[in-house]
């Protein structure tokens, strides 16, 4: 046959993939339910139905979610299977906006920060009078970390047998900084109290006792705990975040013992906002002006402010500078 002796009768089209226009119209899931995540495991989160920590369901994250990132502390919204039973699966179709961020980044100069806990009202900062022995670094760093994110501070020293707190208390005065004691023969009162119906989140070095206090706090938790190296430095026994609920109300969220708090992610102007009357005076500064003071900023607005003010100036200057040198 030539080519005049085809017709339409002699040509086949075969149907393939794409034929169908493929609609972008997602169904809005008005049964979905609200949740919080409290375990994030190898792409599989555990959520509290209505924050119920008796109804927990596992959820995978939806496919037109694509790779928004969802963190213990979470807002989010599930649908499919919330029975909650063994080998049961839903969907996290939503993720809320979040009211506060922890984050933090490898190292100063990795660009990437990594969200640790979302929507935190506050930040207990664990440390150990000795053995491990304190740093200072780690709490100015927490602080500044804190701040930028819109938690409130906590400042909680353990092992108190082995060495006084009030040296180590007193180099954070100035910055109206919540401190509290939690040494093994301490009562834990006073910071149950401050844990009420909040979701606070808990950072510090490995073998400062944190997995210790989470023991005592919520004693059906059993977190693993270590011991501190012969080179002072602790063995991680927390190897993911979990939010663990209280008996009253609240959630507290043990994370992992951390060795660096990276700070890439904020500028010096982000520490000051935190401060209402600082953020207001910094307005007044010029373009460039770090908030140091003399002799890097000499015309810095900071050094006009006087009384209770100035010590927050001078405390916080003190974090920039520490935040600076690293």
């Amino acid at each position: 046959m030539n080519e005049n002796d085809y017709d339409e009768s002699d040509v086949r089209v075969r149907p393939g993939r794409g034929s169908r226009p493929r609609t972008k119209t997602r169904p809005e899931h008005l049964d979905a339910q609200a949740a919080m995540v409290v375990t994030v495991d190898r792409g599989r989160w555990g959520c509290a139905l209505g924050g119920d920590p008796q109804r927990v369901v596992t959820a995978m994250r939806a496919r037109e979610l694509g790779r928004t990132p969802i963190v213990v502390g979470d807002e989010v919204d599930v649908v499919g299977d919330l029975s909650g039973r063994p080998d049961t699966l839903a969907r996290i179709v939503r993720r809320g906006e979040r009211r506060t961020v922890l984050r933090r980044t490898a190292d100063d100069t990795d660009p990437t920060e990594r969200v640790l806990v979302a929507n935190a009202d506050q930040l207990l900062m664990v440390v150990a009078l000795a053995d491990p022995p304190p740093r200072t670094g780690f709490v100015e760093r927490s602080l500044i970390a804190a701040y930028v994110g819109g938690l409130e501070p906590i400042l909680c020293l353990t092992k108190t047998d082995l060495a006084p707190p009030e040296p180590f208390a007193a180099q954070f005065a100035g910055l109206d900084l919540t401190v509290v004691t939690a040494g093994r023969s301490d009562d834990l009162a006073v910071v149950d109290d401050l844990l009420v119906g909040k979701l606070t989140v808990l950072v510090g070095h490995s073998g400062v006792g944190k997995s210790t206090m989470v023991n005592r706090l919520v004693p059906e938790a059993g977190r693993a705990v270590g011991v501190v190296s012969g080179v002072g430095k602790g063995r991680h026994t927390s190897t993911q975040s979990v939010a663990l609920p209280l008996h009253d109300s609240g959630w507290v969220v043990d994370t992992p013992g951390i060795r660096s708090f990276g700070l890439a992610h904020i500028a010096p102007a982000d520490v000051m906002m935190a401060f209402s009357d600082l953020a207001e005076a910094i307005e007044k500064c010029p373009r460039g002006c770090g908030h140091l003071g003399p002799p890097s900023d000499p015309d810095c607005a900071l050094d006009e402010l006087t009384g209770h003010t100035a010590d927050r100036v001078a405390a916080t200057r003190r974090l920039l500078t520490a935040m600076a040198a690293d």
